[in-house]
């Protein structure tokens, strides 16, 4: 999504007293470490892979990752907070990576290119993606980090989660015996998280996989005689409440007001301005009285002008991603000076404390160029049977290096600002697509089997790139978490490496699960079900590279997305120049115009929630903000994780197993329970952060 524009801290003469000292070692590098940091990094890759999918949004997974982390270490006789940073730091990994893969890959099967989620190919775009985001970020520690001191908000909130559960502990020396109240924070943090996560999943078994509760209500009306065609509909999802806490009230709000003018505006309008060509497209005579349609033809007709104001979105998206690399022009130069600021810093030979210690820039350099060759076998394979493929795999490769290095950077540099849920990552992978399809239609033409490669091999370049920018944010976020607590960066570096191996192992099962039981941008080939996961992002780049390639794209509405834009921008400049904290930033009301109404609902609700909480702790001291920020962040990130990882399961069991009922009770009596059971889980996310005192 499009991120707010912030002024950098400048350079300070403050010192950063890290919790652990230079002087002093731990052990930071161990089994139990790994162990959990890769189990973790793959439980948040899949849940973070099915809430990005249903709803185009990925949230950071730091916090959730060190209170378990905290929990589970604590178990042992040993235990400190440098092994529990070293976990969050592999596991945030996964659930980033995630991002970079869902907003990309996808559009493959949705354009027929995969008939599935091809295992190996599907690892070698994450793996190497992943490691190149890595190693570009790798320079820009010192620079944004100790230099410029920006303000990198989720890692600074992850090391204050780390913090309170004390430095070390150790059984065997007295001095290091169990911190009772550090002991009491740890086991209260991941009960939070546990029992939010018991709810959600709770929720989604009674929903999805017993058929108790509706997973939504919705509702079709055709008033004034057939002129007004009314649609409109509410999600019932944990997850999404979730998601609206996290990303606060601006972001929800605009997300909302994209899925109003998409469906309660566009669709109406939509209606009466072009009722003849969509009773065509739902195969109901034109000459037919709109007084002798059923209500199941009403909701075909209602769907199908739904489906052509979402290419509205599809408009905006376009001009917002191309905004957001103008936007970004700037903090790009930056960027990019601060590599080269550091690269000659590296070079003066001074002596280097533990916690500067940087991975050396002599490897990042060696890692960058062996990438090369893996990158280029990607492109290869990929390409099939064009004649020239050696040509445009090495063009392809090319782009990589450069689009990788300017984009991991952008990322790098707004996750300071603006941190990682916020980073454009949607937006730089947009320009992507269009700039590198644009080069590649020059070498390639469409004629054809180019027609066909072509969007292939511009969805694999996306991948990479949109995977290395999704890392890239995450890696300086856990970089300054490192800085905090005085981790020794070139193992937090090589931990990031880490988790990013462990997701790519695991991400193509769970995308081929999620595809078999649900559906990914289309109905599952699978299960028959009506309702699939949107993946708004991946549609739009099957969209973009097939249509340069001249598949074709239905212009009309999206001209009204680039207006819509337009106006958008124009009213995020005023705020900005008001100093608002309020802003329009385009791709989130984009997101929602593509999305149906039903899923910003519930991401609404919870922002408003999130609003009223931060108002009723106003007046409490900054120990209690404090406090309820983090158990409300923690009771929102387990309702995410218990409901998407029951959504995997029950994926499984859909696809692969048995087929699942689906509401057997009465429409009504689901429909008014699940109203029930998501209204006491608004309660309960209430109270449970208002009761939150110290």
């Amino acid at each position: 999504m499009s991120a707010t524009e912030n002024t950098p801290q400048t350079q300070s003469t403050e010192i950063d007293i890290p919790v652990v000292s230079p002087e002093r070692s731990i052990s930071e590098m161990t089994i139990k470490a790994l162990i959990l940091g890769l189990i973790l990094s793959g439980l948040l890759a899949a849940a973070n892979a099915y809430i990005g999918l249903l709803v185009g949004l990925t949230v950071s997974a730091s916090i959730p990752a060190a209170a378990v982390s905290m929990g589970v270490l604590r178990l042992f006789r040993r235990s400190n907070i440098l092994e529990n940073n070293m976990v969050q730091t592999a596991a945030s990994a996964g659930e980033s990576l995630v991002a970079g893969i869902i907003f990309t890959i996808p559009a493959l099967v949705i354009m027929g290119a995969w008939s599935e989620y091809d295992y190996w190919p599907l690892v070698g775009i994450a793996v190497m993606g992943g490691i190149m985001g890595v190693a570009f970020t790798i320079p820009l520690r010192r620079a944004l980090i100790v230099e410029a001191r920006l303000k990198f908000p989720e890692g600074v909130a992850t090391a204050e989660v780390l913090k309170s559960g004390g430095v070390e502990r150790d059984a065997d020396q007295p001095e290091h015996q169990k911190d009772k109240k550090a002991d009491a924070i740890s086991s209260q943090n991941i009960k939070t998280l546990l029992k939010a996560s018991g709810i959600g999943a709770l929720f989604k078994l009674l929903e999805s996989g017993l058929g108790w509760l509706a997973g939504g209500v919705a509702t079709t009306k055709s008033w004034l005689t057939g002129k007004y065609l009314f649609t409109g509909d509410i999600t019932l999802s944990p997850a999404l409440l979730g998601v609206g806490y996290i990303v606060g009230l601006n972001i929800a709000m605009l997300v909302f007001i994209g899925g109003a003018i998409g469906t309660l505006i566009g669709v109406p309008v939509n209606w009466l301005l072009n009722s003849e060509s969509i009773m065509n497209a739902v195969g109901i005579d034109p000459q037919l009285s709109w007084s002798e349609i059923t209500s199941e033809q009403w909701e075909a007709l209602a769907g199908e002008s739904w489906q052509n104001c979402r290419r509205i979105g599809v408009g905006a998206m376009m001009v917002g991603g191309v905004w957001s690399l103008i936007s970004l022009f700037k903090p790009l130069i930056a960027g990019v000076k601060a590599s080269l600021e550091a690269y000659r810093h590296s070079k003066n030979g001074n002596s280097i404390l533990r916690t500067e210690f940087d991975t050396p820039f002599n490897i990042v350099l060696m890692v960058v160029i062996f990438s090369l060759g893996p990158v280029f076998y990607i492109f290869y394979t990929a390409l099939g049977d064009y004649p020239d493929k050696m040509l445009i795999a090495s063009l392809m490769t090319t782009l990589m290096l450069i689009f990788g290095f300017i984009f991991a950077s952008v990322a790098g540099y707004m996750a300071g600002l603006v941190g990682s849920s916020n980073n454009p990552i949607s937006g730089v992978t947009i320009a992507t697509v269009i700039t590198s399809a644009l080069i590649l239609l020059q070498f390639m033409g469409n004629e054809g089997i180019a027609a066909t490669l072509g969007p292939i091999a511009v969805i694999f370049l996306a991948g990479l790139i949109c995977s290395a920018a999704a890392i890239a944010g995450d890696n300086m976020q856990d970089l300054k978490c490192g800085h905090i607590v005085g981790a020794t960066p070139w193992r937090q570096q090589a931990f990031q490496i880490i988790g990013v191996v462990g997701a790519a192992l695991v991400i193509p099962l769970v995308l081929q699960v999620l595809d078999a039981g649900y559906g990914i941008g289309r109905p599952s080939p699978v299960v028959e079900s009506s309702n699939y996961l949107s993946a708004p992002q991946a549609g739009l780049m099957k969209d973009l590279a097939t249509g340069i390639f001249g598949a074709g794209i239905k212009w009309n509405y999206i001209f009204v997305g680039f207006v819509l834009a337009v106006i958008l921008i124009i009213m995020d400049e005023i705020q900005k120049k008001r100093g608002s904290s309020f802003r329009f930033p385009v791709l989130a009301v984009a997101v929602g115009v593509y999305l149906p109404l039903g899923l910003s609902v519930p991401i609404l609700i919870g922002g408003i929630l999130a609003h009223k909480v931060g108002k009723a702790s106003e007046s409490k001291d900054e120990t209690v903000k404090q406090a309820r920020e983090s158990k409300g962040l923690l009771l929102a990130s387990g309702l995410i994780t218990g409901e998407a990882l029951m959504g995997v399961i029950i994926a499984v069991i859909a696809a692969f197993v048995i087929q699942l009922p689906v509401a057997p009770l009465s429409s009504t009596i689901a429909g008014a329970s699940g109203l029930v059971g998501m209204t006491a889980v608004i309660i309960y996310l209430a109270r449970k952060t208002l009761k939150t005192d110290a």
